[in-house]
């Protein structure tokens, strides 16, 4: 199992945390608009509290480490490797607790060309003890407003992990996704799940509105978010997010590797 010193080290090498590539303009302005309640940082949260920008500040330096120096308005922004690496023991454990329960688990994400292979990982080491992973509304429409208007898009599955698709594009290679923030694909497979019937999640996994908007209906979720992502840590705050992982959601796929290996190793799924 990768251990933590190395895997801080990979964090920092990598600029999952540390110094990020995220700016601290893109920080402060989804901050603002959160603050606003604009659905498109709200990610399908419907907080309780008030959350103006400089109590969101506060929160989001003791959930990531960034600044809490509202003077601070420019470069890039910075993400507590520890906060990260205590982030994701606490996946990890979740991870666990879904494996002893052989619970059925939902796998979604917005970020599909750089999640994609974390979560198809974590899916195919708890179906292999016995979790089963879910894929409701395969190829069912979803209309996403988008700041070109309103698309619309099927909501497919590849390795157990749904995304949302152009119509008619294919998963070749296991990368082709569009990225969204939306919640209205966790909204509509837990609706088909309802309809027919089946069983429901007892884990959802993934990020931005795949883990808001099940958080908002009462399914334990957790994910990755970075620092421009307030939602998930109020939502984590609030208690309708189960686990918020600060790190940065847009490096190389490859680099979430170890992570995968640690997280694994840590919920005992490794082999």
């Amino acid at each position: 199992m990768l251990s933590t010193g190395a895997l801080r080290a990979h964090l920092l090498a990598a600029r999952l945390a540390g110094p990020v590539a995220t700016s601290r303009e893109e920080s402060l302005r989804s901050y603002r608009l959160f603050a606003a309640r604009d659905p498109r940082v709200l990610l399908g949260l419907d907080p309780r509290g008030g959350w103006a920008q400089p109590e969101l500040l506060r929160l989001m330096a003791d959930k990531c480490g960034v600044s809490a120096d509202p003077a601070h308005v420019s470069g890039p922004d910075v993400i507590d490797p520890e906060r990260t690496l205590a982030g994701l023991d606490a996946f990890a454990r979740r991870l666990r607790e879904a494996a002893l329960a052989r619970a059925p688990v939902l796998f979604g994400t917005g970020h599909p060309h750089r999640l994609l292979g974390f979560y198809a990982d974590v899916a195919r080491a708890l179906s292999a003890v016995g979790c089963a992973v879910l894929t409701p509304a395969q190829g069912v429409a979803v209309d996403i407003v988008t700041r070109f208007g309103v698309r619309t898009y099927r909501l497919g599955y590849v390795r157990g992990v749904a995304l949302v698709q152009e119509p008619g594009a294919r998963a070749a290679g296991g990368a082709i996704g569009a990225h969204t923030h939306s919640p209205l694909p966790v909204r509509i497979a837990l609706g088909a799940l309802a309809q027919a019937g089946r069983p429901l999640p007892e884990l959802v996994v993934g990020d931005h509105g795949w883990v808001c908007g099940a958080g908002q209906l009462g399914f334990p979720a957790i994910g990755l978010a970075d620092t421009d992502d307030p939602a998930l840590f109020v939502g984590e705050a609030e208690g309708s997010v189960s686990v918020a992982v600060p790190l940065d959601d847009g490096v190389p796929a490859e680099y979430y590797r170890p992570l995968t290996r640690y997280v694994l190793g840590r919920a005992g799924l490794t082999r």
